[in-house]
């Protein structure tokens, strides 16, 4: 039996921080339950409580001598109802308005019930007949009319509208800004702590993400993008939207509102299917393991919910209000542990992935991991400074053989922590490719990795000739 193998979890797990595991104590306890990638969520954050959380992270990591990466999701455009001084319980059939500037009279001489709302251009993105639903799709309207002012709407299923609650707008195509005032200051503190991942939410289009890494890239920060699709026109330009970014996230929160939710789970298994496709990564998030919030033990619905995301081999799951304000953060982070690992282990997972990755260089890296696969290797050992070879391997998805990355760059390697199957390393390169391969192996056998016997595929660069030119060696731990 190949020492750690069986020890390497393939499947990536994101978890939010809050309350419940911004203390020292537990976020060392989470880290050590295998949590490899820290989520900031920017709607609930201040700059100062990022920063602390940021060094906070960096501090944990140290102790625990587990270095998981730094996420910030920040906000992006969103459309909310205002302020409301109590209240209001909406009848069935009732006629309601959205305002956008002061009230204007009732219809037919009767007062009218209203709440404000903070996109003013509301009014030309919308259309008669158009629904309208607030407060996570609890409350329904009908759009019946609409004016410079305001929108006039009946209520189709009733409930309970308080303040500032949320907005979502099926098929409709909503022309905000893909960043907003709040985002452009957060994306300073990010470039500030150097988070390494930056979450934009309702990305609607490629051009979206190019917004943002004009951005970054103003900002000197080498992040990368995680782009959210959250509403229909992100299902339409998915395979642009792919293309685009650095990595995917199928956030079925308001996807879930915004379509109908019989149809999630094909949105859900076409997203997985593009990312690996075009060799990105990609995270299922939302509702994972809701129940934990306050059970310490999952539902026989949730396992099966995140035993199809291991199945469909997507690179991370993710956590939210399950570590933020739950009671078992720590039952999470091992719940998701002991799903992913059983389910890796099933001979059902399909491995065939099919790539457009058409480069000589990817090419190669196919290569490397059907010799993997062929010859029942115990790892796939690669050397990249960019992370672009271990994502190209992990594309590939190999049957059994964990990815050993190793880097010179810090940031490449907590970047490195979201691919599925990629166990990352820090180490300094030497003038001489053979050394450094040499050295990697005897890393890999001290830390218990692999053993003396086992056969090992290398995706290195050696030296012929006075140049370096990429190979694929096969090599007997010695």
């Amino acid at each position: 039996m190949k020492s750690k193998q069986t020890g390497c979890r393939r499947t990536k797990i994101v978890f939010t921080i809050g309350p419940a595991t911004q203390g020292p104590d537990m976020l060392d306890a989470v880290i050590r339950a295998g949590a490899d990638v820290c989520r900031i969520n920017m709607a609930h954050a201040t700059h100062d409580w990022t920063r602390q959380v940021c060094n906070a992270v960096r501090e944990a990591s140290e102790r625990t001598g587990r270095d998981i990466a730094i996420m910030m999701d920040v906000k992006g455009p969103e459309i909310r109802t205002g302020d409301v001084a109590t209240p209001m319980e909406l009848k069935p059939g009732e006629v309601f308005d959205f305002t956008v500037k002061p009230r204007s009279d009732g219809a037919h001489g009767e007062e009218v019930r209203s709440v404000d709302v903070n996109y003013r251009n509301l009014v030309n993105d919308i259309r008669v007949g158009d629904t309208v639903l607030v407060d996570n799709g609890l409350i329904r309207f009908e759009v019946l009319e609409k004016n410079d002012a305001r929108i006039r709407c009946r209520v189709q299923i009733p409930g309970k509208l308080g303040s500032r609650r949320h907005i979502n707008l099926p098929g409709v195509r909503v022309n905000l800004p893909a960043l907003t005032e709040k985002d452009m200051g957060d994306l300073q503190v990010a470039a500030e702590c150097a988070v390494d991942f930056i979450a934009l939410s309702f990305v609607r289009e490629p051009a979206d993400i190019e917004k943002l890494r004009s951005v970054l890239d103003d900002l000197r920060s080498s992040a990368h993008i995680i782009a959210k699709i959250e509403d229909q026109q992100a299902i339409s330009n998915l395979e642009g939207i792919v293309k685009a970014c650095d990595g995917l996230m199928v956030a079925r929160g308001d996807l879930g509102i915004e379509c109908p939710f019989e149809d999630l789970p094909i949105i859900q298994r076409r997203a997985v299917r593009t990312c690996l496709t075009y060799g990105k990564p990609v995270i299922i998030a939302t509702h994972m393991l809701e129940s934990m919030i306050t059970s310490p033990l999952p539902t026989r619905a949730e396992v099966s919910d995140v035993s199809n995301a291991v199945y469909e081999q997507a690179d991370c799951v993710m956590l939210s209000g399950e570590t933020t304000v739950g009671k078992y953060p720590v039952e999470c982070i091992e719940a998701f542990d002991r799903i992913a690992r059983r389910i890796e282990r099933d001979k059902d997972v399909a491995h065939h992935v099919q790539t457009v990755l058409g480069s000589d260089q990817a090419k190669m890296l196919r290569s490397a991991v059907s010799m993997a696969n062929e010859l029942d290797a115990a790892g796939i050992v690669v050397f990249t400074r960019r992370g672009y070879v271990a994502q190209g391997v992990a594309a590939l998805r190999p049957k059994e053989a964990p990815i050993y990355a190793f880097t010179n760059s810090r940031l490449t390697f907590r970047q490195m922590r979201l691919l599925r199957g990629v166990e990352p390393f820090l180490m300094n390169f030497g003038a001489e490719p053979e050394l450094t391969v040499q050295k990697a192996i005897g890393l890999l056998y001290q830390q218990g990795y692999v053993k003396i016997g086992d056969k090992v595929v290398v995706v290195s660069d050696i030296l012929a000739s006075d140049r370096l030119i990429n190979s694929i060696q096969l090599r007997n731990v010695d």
